[in-house]
């Protein structure tokens, strides 16, 4: 029998009792609750919302690692089949209390493509010809083997690009058919209704950037890969994918101290790049990969500076290699503007005590909080 950890934050209450509380306004429910789930390469979160009166409530959230599921060790990068994801996703509804079958899911940025082409001036019917032709020259797959979707994109005064009289600004998606149905699979074979399928990014800008924020850069940190994306206006300019990622680190950390790979990331994500009273390797090797993606990032956002003639305001960091202690400080070293972590649980209502808690795990959390406050807003 497998035999392995479970890591998962739970709250293992019903919220509408704590609403009178904790003073959320003395709000009742208006709907049932919908849950937001984000199966990333390492783990796979889930958040549960409930909209009281017009905001959103977390019920309750739980990560879980998926290293045990493929017999490798927590924090490495997996790539399980439909029923082992079906059984983890089943393992965590459980352990996190989720009472909602309604529930949306976030698709890895591996899974899809996303550009900006430019189109002449059309209608919305005659778009909807053109941008397939189009798209052919652009996704690197047979056009019949991915699901497209293209939005047009505003220009900074709000306008579309009609108004610049002759070319549009299209952001085009498209997301592998057989991605799309492997995570229809998983919810199917978990006896969960999924709502709708979402491009991680967009999820992410929904839980993560402010209206006021600006142009910024979304720094993803995951287990096998890092994304960049440039937003601006809430939309996607420009992505960038870099193959390193925390479990690199754990490697780096496993080798240079003759580490197990679990003790390196247990080590890891203790310690991190904390240096009182620690053996100084230890942030000499989680730097060898970090510096890497760090020095990468900083280049693409100078070209895309240069390029655009634009300044970004912010970077933010998100994904699960963003919880690295010590992190933030190294990386405004980078990139010296402003640097911050995502607060996705920002968006949502909880007891107040929770949000040391939530602020420390947000960045875990982005895309199930997106993706759920999507699927509320939808119901």
């Amino acid at each position: 029998m497998l035999e392995w950890t479970l890591s998962v934050y739970v709250m293992l209450f019903d919220f509408s009792k704590l609403a009178k509380i904790f003073n959320f306004g003395g709000l009742t429910s208006d709907e049932g609750g919908v849950v937001g789930v984000d199966i990333g390469s390492s783990s796979i979160k889930v958040v549960q919302l409930k909209r009281v009166g017009g905001g959103a409530v977390l019920e309750t959230y739980g990560e879980l690692q998926l290293g045990p599921y493929a017999n490798v060790e927590i924090g490495r990068a997996t790539n399980l089949d439909p029923a082992r994801l079906s059984e983890a996703l089943v393992d965590i509804v459980r352990e996190a209390s989720v009472s909602s079958k309604k529930i949306a899911l976030g698709i890895s940025y591996s899974a899809s493509f996303l550009a900006v082409i430019t189109l002449p001036v059309a209608d919305e019917a005659q778009l909807a010809s053109m941008v397939p032709i189009e798209a052919r020259k652009y996704v690197p797959v047979p056009i019949n083997e991915v699901t497209i979707d293209w939005f047009v994109i505003p220009d900074t005064r709000g306008e579309t690009g009609a108004a610049k009289g002759t070319t549009l600004r299209i952001l085009l998606a498209a997301i592998h058919n057989e991605a799309l149905g492997k995570y229809r699979t998983v919810a199917k074979n978990a006896a969960l209704s999924a709502g709708f399928t979402e491009i991680e990014v967009f999820s992410t800008i929904r839980s993560s950037v402010l209206e006021e924020d600006g142009i910024v850069v979304l720094l993803d940190l995951g287990a096998a890969t890092t994304k960049l994306y440039v937003v601006d206006g809430g939309i996607v300019q420009r992505t960038h994918s870099i193959t390193a990622g925390s479990q690199d680190m754990t490697l780096a950390l496993s080798q240079a101290l003759q580490l197990s790979v679990a003790d390196a990331e247990e080590l890891k994500r203790q310690v991190g790049l904390s240096e009182a009273g620690n053996d100084p390797r230890i942030k000499q090797s989680l730097n060898f990969t970090l510096e890497r993606i760090l020095a990468e990032s900083r280049r693409v956002v100078g070209a895309y500076e240069i390029a655009t003639k634009v300044k970004v305001s912010k970077v933010i960091l998100t994904g699960g290699g963003a919880l690295l202690k010590g992190l933030l400080a190294t990386a405004k070293t980078y990139f010296e503007r402003d640097v911050v972590l995502a607060d996705p649980f920002s968006k949502v209502e909880y007891p107040a005590f929770l949000e040391d808690t939530l602020k420390e795990a947000g960045p875990s959390f982005a895309v199930a909080i997106g993706v759920a406050l999507r699927r509320l807003n939808e119901e």
